[in-house]
């Protein structure tokens, strides 16, 4: 068991004097799971190797100085996702967003505006389940990613200025231009770093992160691993909330390079890890130039997704995807580190109720009240009634009045929020 130390979280810094590449902070302490989660996936990591290699000793403030440090800008490898979040499997279509439709099994009606093979609808399915990924970087400006699966494959290939993304279960190619932010950054501070840190050194970064966490959150260095094939520290993150639904985080660093190399987020709750990804295979040589070019296959269907892009924009009104959150009192949070909540003010009206009354208690309100009842548990208190829904980190509370309080945190401490707004 690692011992409570005085420290929390993390992302990661950029090299602070000397490097003349950007390097974003990556150890962001959690204000939210999902941003933890994002960024250390967009970073790598599931299962990737085995036995414990004899290290030097190293402590948590220098091992978040070895990361921050860290200047690699060039690797390919596999690496393997496995997300239980207690939600259903996600249907590919979900997230199509901006290039609208459902993810097209085929070259028909639905890939005609590139659905299927925008970026939005595949990186969703990675929100559940296990799936094999492919990647390969080569500084700012060249980055491939393929999500391998037994009939398919899709890819996103950035080189410079272009960004291609295939499907080759459709057949279809979308063709967009690089936004200027993602291209790559030369010279100058570290992105991303807060006020007063710019010229900051490695060692500044990891102090300031351990005096940032405060006392919400325990990080320790808890023995070594073989990830991959590589040595690597484990360090672990641990809150010392109470009513936070996280366990532990456990980030497995690259002993040579400072490289995280595996990410696994384990629920208070126990069982398997929540999110658990990692290489398999890794390799921090230069990728081959030919890993980065891009051309559509004979007979795909090529779309242009920054007209995709402008069309859907055009076609929505100003305000209009806003007019039915009419009312609403906007978003708050509460509380601090690993149990803040965000609240949504409602507008007056919640779910229906299988208990209401009257007219309301009939035909399709009433149905689905029942139906939603299935789902949450219900919970009162001084804010009056409302429904609860679970997942294995994060928890909702919607109150009777439309009101919605969401946070990795316990369905107490959601009650206990909706009674304090009261």
């Amino acid at each position: 068991m690692s011992r409570n130390e005085p420290a929390e979280v993390i992302g990661d810094g950029g090299e602070g004097r000397s490097s003349k590449r950007r390097k974003a902070v990556r150890y962001a302490v959690p204000v939210a799971v999902a941003g933890v989660a994002a960024a250390t996936i967009g970073l790598v990591p599931a299962f990737a190797g085995s036995g414990s290699p004899d290290l030097p000793k190293i402590s948590a403030e220098e091992l978040i100085a070895k990361i921050a440090k860290s200047d690699t800008q060039q690797l390919s490898g596999t690496v393997r996702i496995t997300t239980d979040l207690g939600l259903p499997s996600l249907p590919g279509g979900i997230g199509a967003g901006g290039f609208g439709g459902e993810q097209g099994k085929g070259g028909g009606e639905q890939g005609k505006d590139g659905a299927s093979a925008a970026p939005q609808s595949k990186l969703m399915e990675l929100a559940s389940g296990a799936h094999t990924l492919r990647v390969a970087v080569d500084g700012p400006d060249k980055q491939r990613l393929s999500i391998v699966d037994k009939a398919a494959e899709y890819s996103i290939v950035h080189n410079g200025g272009e960004v291609w993304a295939y499907d080759s279960g459709s057949n279809t190619a979308l063709h967009s231009k690089a936004p200027q932010g993602e291209r790559g950054h030369q010279g100058g501070a570290p992105q991303g770093l807060p006020k007063g840190l710019e010229q900051a050194t490695p060692q500044d970064l990891a102090k300031e992160a351990l005096k940032t966490a405060g006392d919400t959150t325990s990080v320790t260095v808890d023995g070594t691993a073989k990830i991959a094939g590589r040595d690597a520290y484990q360090l672990v993150i641990k809150p010392k909330q109470s009513a936070s639904t996280v366990g532990s985080i456990r980030i497995s660093v690259d002993a040579a390079n400072g490289v995280p190399l595996k990410f696994t987020l384990t629920p208070k709750s126990g069982g398997a890890a929540a999110i658990d990804a990692g290489f398999t295979t890794v390799d921090f040589a230069k990728p081959e130039a030919h890993t980065f070019a891009f051309t559509p296959p004979k007979g795909a269907q090529v779309v242009d997704g920054d007209k995709e892009r402008a069309k859907a924009h055009k076609e929505v009104k100003p305000g209009q995807d806003l007019k039915d959150f009419k009312g609403l009192g906007g978003l708050t949070v509460s509380g601090k580190g690993w149990t803040s909540i965000a609240t949504i003010k409602g507008a007056g009206s919640g779910l229906p109720s299988a208990g209401a009354k009257g007219a309301d208690a009939k035909g399709a309100a009433g149905d689905a009240g029942k139906f939603l009842d299935s789902l949450g548990d219900k919970v009162t208190g001084s804010f009056g009634s409302g429904r609860v829904f679970s997942t294995r980190l994060v928890n909702a509370l919607m109150t009777d009045d439309g009101t919605v309080y969401v946070g990795a945190v316990d369905k107490q401490a959601l009650v206990d929020a909706a009674n304090a707004a009261k």
